[in-house]
């Protein structure tokens, strides 16, 4: 299948991301057809002509219809599968008894698995039938930006190169640019571990603990990443690009990132409930903290960041007692 038989993009997930994805595929002269699980996100697309539950103040044009029905998002040339990243695994199972044979889906939910720690192209393969033709597409990005059409660059990931050179080619433009990639592992692993980062960044915020002490995390943060994915199978190389660098560099450096003003909310003193509970969008980094340290647990990878950030979300740690533990940590060589 030639890139330009790719003409009909399927989006399953209606939020944020997944509207601003479809905005992109309509850029790059391709036809998008949203699915959303929630009956108003459809009914605000395709009559008010904006996702108001979660992209508002977009208009998006007549060309981007929504659906609820998947039996329809599976007849299109390709899927990007835009799901919450715990989510992921039943949306595809929803989906495989409609899926045709060779279409090619795109992992976009950035996560790790909670229960099997799975990564999501793992989880998407158990899911569909055998053989579905599988990528994954992650790297810096803010869906607000992209849906106004501002420059974006992110890592297309597959194992195809082929594939991945085809869906490169029908999903570009100017302004939203793929670089192609055949780590699928390594653009994984950075994509979801950033997500936890963000919110002990978001901590450092709230507590006004320093630009310094952000820089630190951020580098021993990604120092962390790199000791995952290469124990998965993933290379260094792919950790110093987009899916890697880049995209822990913008999710830690910017309240727009939901997972760092979670992280900035909770430093200030506010209860993680308290603050779940004013959002209607996920924050994928609470849920991957407990998954990215049980996954570490089982390769030997220590990863004190995570675990520091899983204990304070999910064991009853206070904040300050774990910021001192980690500042009391033993002195290392920067190289491990």
């Amino acid at each position: 299948m030639a890139a330009t038989d790719f003409r009909r993009i399927g989006v399953i997930g209606g939020g944020a991301w997944g509207t601003a994805l479809a905005l992109a595929a309509l850029r790059a002269g391709r036809e998008a057809l949203l699915w959303a699980r929630e009956p108003a996100v459809v009914e605000s697309v395709n009559a008010a002509r904006e996702n108001r539950d979660f992209l508002p103040g977009v208009t998006l044009p007549a060309a981007l219809r929504a659906t609820g029905d998947l039996a329809e998002v599976a007849a299109c040339d390709a899927i990007l599968l835009v799901t919450p990243a715990q989510h992921l695994r039943s949306a595809c199972a929803g989906l495989a008894a409609h899926l045709r044979t060779g279409t090619p889906l795109v992992v976009c939910a950035k996560g790790i698995e909670l229960d099997s720690h799975a990564l999501m192209s793992e989880a998407a393969a158990a899911a569909l039938p055998a053989g579905t033709p599988l990528a994954v597409l992650s790297g810096p990005t803010f869906a607000a930006e992209v849906a106004r059409g501002l420059p974006t660059a992110v890592t297309l990931a597959c194992a195809d190169a082929a594939l991945g050179a085809r869906l490169v080619e029908a999903l570009g433009s100017r302004t939203f640019r793929p670089y192609l990639s055949d780590d699928v592992v390594g653009s994984q692993i950075g994509g979801a571990v950033k997500n936890v980062l963000a919110i002990a960044c978001g901590v450092v915020e709230g507590r006004k603990l320093g630009d310094n002490a952000r820089a630190a995390l951020i580098t021993r943060g990604l120092a962390e990443i790199t000791r995952l994915a290469l124990a998965l199978g993933g290379r260094p190389e792919t950790l110093m690009g987009l899916s890697g660098l880049g995209d822990l560099t913008l999710t830690c450096s910017s309240l727009q990132s939901r997972n760092m003003s979670l992280g900035a909310a909770l430093g200030a003193g506010r209860t993680l409930a308290e603050v779940l509970a004013e959002r209607r969008s996920v924050a994928e980094g609470v849920y991957t903290a407990a998954a990215v340290v049980g996954l570490a647990g089982k390769k030997g990878v220590d990863m004190p960041l995570c675990a520091a950030v899983d204990a304070i979300l999910n064991r009853g740690a206070g904040l300050d007692a774990t910021i001192d533990g980690l500042l009391s940590r033993p002195f290392r060589e920067e190289g491990r």
